[in-house]
């Protein structure tokens, strides 16, 4: 299936796997790569050793394109930056708008530039700037998301930017595919489908609870820093939509201390961090400390199993997904999917005149 995302990325199908925190490693994006779609390694949780790390074990792995996540507002996004050109990574991914001017340095070295965004302005915006594609995300997508959903969302970035559009948020399948390519999309952008496979490294215990989740499961908050994020209904999350801002407080620096001895910021840094990722809310203290550690609550279950302790993000196909494939098998059964419904939708509408 041939499309402009495709021949601008050299991929085989277009299908992208999102950069998730702690879940997308060397081992799904390989995965991902060799299934002829483009995997792309979450950075943010990573120190620049690592990342370098994951990237040589990727290439080592499989020689398909693939790409990096990372954030633009990080104070070491010029050092991660210099990493993707020099190991020569293909696509440079962005969960906020990069600066025209970091566009311009990637493109300068020859990689490819997707922003994500969830607006037509910000695709615009990017766009203008000389980014190479966006990524949309739609509501209905997981972790940091807007309220506007796919169907409203999509369309509007479509008819406004002449670059391939990615559609994010509420796909899953073979169906969700031939949808987004209606729309004009160039081809669609999941976490949640990849995250439950038998290739993420996510903890069996934790992909249980996602297969059992039903959509009112699924929740839209602002409880862990301010900004809505659409995650399932933990332990935790309750405990954060119920607590006053004292405890709050007390519960986020706890946990901001825990993440800057593994990630080894300073609390400067970390303040800052948080500080910029409020992108003009007004936060609490312990919404911007959480904003800053909220890699850390990530971790505690997609890395160490605990429900109880962290949160997990999700878009809301988690309700309709049932089962734990292979990325192979998975790749293989949209695009048999997708076939099919286009054959059926070509049967149903006969020949002209009808």
């Amino acid at each position: 299936m041939r499309t402009a995302l495709t021949d601008l990325v050299g991929v085989r199908h277009p299908i992208v796997q999102t950069g998730m925190g702690w879940v997308a490693g060397p081992r799904l994006v390989t995965a991902t790569a060799r299934a002829g779609a483009l995997g792309i390694l979450a950075s943010a949780t990573m120190t620049p050793d690592q990342l370098r790390s994951a990237v040589r074990e990727v290439k080592s792995r499989t020689d398909a394109p693939f790409g990096v996540n990372l954030r633009a507002d990080a104070g070491d996004a010029p050092e991660r930056v210099r990493i993707i050109v020099e190991e020569g990574v293909r696509v440079a991914s962005f969960a906020l708008a990069p600066s025209k001017e970091l566009i311009a340095e990637l493109k300068d070295a020859g990689v490819v530039v997707v922003p994500s965004v969830g607006a037509r302005r910000h695709a615009e915006k990017v766009a203008a700037w000389g980014a190479d594609a966006v990524i949309v995300q739609g509501g209905e997508g997981g972790g940091h998301t807007g309220e506007v959903a796919t169907t409203v969302l999509l369309p509007q970035v479509v008819d406004a930017v002449d670059i391939p559009v990615v559609a994010a948020g509420g796909f899953h399948d073979g169906r969700g595919l031939v949808a987004a390519l209606a729309y004009g999309a160039a081809g669609v952008a999941m976490g949640t489908r990849f995250l439950l496979t038998s290739d993420s490294t996510v903890p069996d215990a934790v992909k249980a609870r996602y297969l059992a989740a039903t959509a009112k499961d699924i929740i839209l908050t602002r409880a862990v820093d301010g900004l809505p994020h659409r995650m399932l209904r933990t332990e935790m999350v309750a405990e954060l939509e119920g607590a006053g801002r004292l405890r709050s407080l007390y519960r986020a620096l706890r946990r901001a201390s825990g993440f800057r001895r593994i990630s080894g910021l300073s609390w400067p840094a970390m303040v800052r961090d948080g500080l910029a990722m409020r992108h003009g809310k007004d936060l609490s203290w312990s919404q911007v400390l959480l904003a800053a550690n909220t890699p850390m609550l990530l971790r505690a279950s997609m890395v160490d199993g605990r429900t109880d302790l962290g949160i997990m993000a999700s878009g809301q196909v988690a309700a309709l997904i049932e089962d734990l494939p292979s990325v192979a098998e998975l790749v293989a059964r949209i695009l048999s999917e997708a076939e099919t419904t286009l054959t059926t939708l070509a049967a149903e509408s006969g020949p002209p005149g009808r």
